[in-house]
């Protein structure tokens, strides 16, 4: 996407007001994220100073999928930060991962062993897949991956649905070996896959089943529904898994995506109730003549 430093500072300004609605700043945030370079990756970074857990776990994310080392610094601070909330810490690690630069293995190593099981295990994955790629000379084949974004870990090279299934439920397997397993699920995206793919939220870490509610939503399939509405309602089940649920209904957005997601418009956890306003908007886009969420610089005037 070619857009001048104006217009880029423009979306960044739309990013930044915290008076402005949140799904507004979202699609700023992704049309950043598509536009890439250096003014949009700063104006990214001055978000961080944001109250909203979600949209700072946004912003990480959003700056590992650009894959620009230029926003390596800005993520090791996050990371290291141990006021920044660990959904947000979290993120930041993975987003590490995602860059593939093989520098900041020390830095992933030494937060490997922190105290927020989400933040270790994260930053284990994302070592994991440093080191896959260093191992494997011609990286991830991206054919496999019929979606546009940077996985935690390549899909397993085991096609059969039992046996990922096995390994994906299996705790006593890798975390890495397990989403190997859930992204080859993925790709599969048959409805036998998929339902294996639903068996994931049932058991595992908060950071796994977050994953596979993740997984879901790129799916976008309607057989996931029942699964995806248990999380959200399970009042006991980590933000973390809650909030990538419902965002993974806003992606199917079907008429009883938009039932469920209302009911939880005033929950008591921030992220859950923000990711509910997010999902909801991802749901009238899926449902509009857009072809891809907050895509285009040209309609983003329009919008917000």
């Amino acid at each position: 996407m070619q857009a001048s430093e104006s217009d880029v500072l423009n979306i960044g300004r739309v990013l930044n007001d915290s008076a402005r609605p949140l799904k507004e700043r979202f699609r700023a945030l992704f049309t950043l994220r598509n536009i890439g370079g250096a003014v949009a990756i700063n104006q990214i970074h001055a978000c961080f100073k944001d109250e909203s857990v979600l949209l700072k776990h946004e912003l990480a994310y959003c700056l590992g999928q650009m894959q620009d080392p230029l926003a390596i610094s800005i993520l090791s601070s996050i990371l290291e930060n141990l006021s920044q909330e660990p959904m947000v810490r979290h993120e930041a690690g993975e987003a590490l991962g995602a860059i593939g630069e093989y520098n900041v293995i020390p830095l992933l190593e030494k937060y490997s062993n922190d105290s927020v099981p989400e933040v270790a295990e994260t930053c284990e994955l994302a070592l994991c897949r440093l080191r896959w790629l260093e191992s494997n000379s011609n990286r991830e084949d991206s054919r496999k991956n019929p979606y546009s974004t940077v996985d935690p870990a390549p899909s397993a090279e085991i096609t059969d649905v039992d046996a990922l299934k096995e390994i994906l439920l299996d705790q006593s397997k890798s975390l890495f070996d397990r989403y190997r397993a859930m992204f080859s699920l993925r790709n599969l995206g048959t409805a036998e896959s998929i339902l294996a793919l639903t068996k994931g939220l049932e058991t595992g870490s908060a950071l796994f089943k977050h994953e596979v509610a993740f997984v879901l939503g790129q799916l976008q399939e309607e057989a996931s529904v029942p699964a995806l509405r248990a999380s959200l309602e399970n009042t006991n089940e980590n933000e973390m898994v809650r909030h990538e649920c419902a965002e993974a209904l806003g992606s199917i957005a079907t008429p009883e995506c938009y039932e469920i997601l209302n009911k939880y418009l005033n929950d008591s956890k921030r992220v859950v109730r923000e990711s509910c306003i997010i999902a909801l908007d991802m749901c009238e886009y899926e449902n509009s003549a857009e072809f891809q969420y907050a895509n285009t610089l040209a309609k983003l005037p329009c919008t917000v």
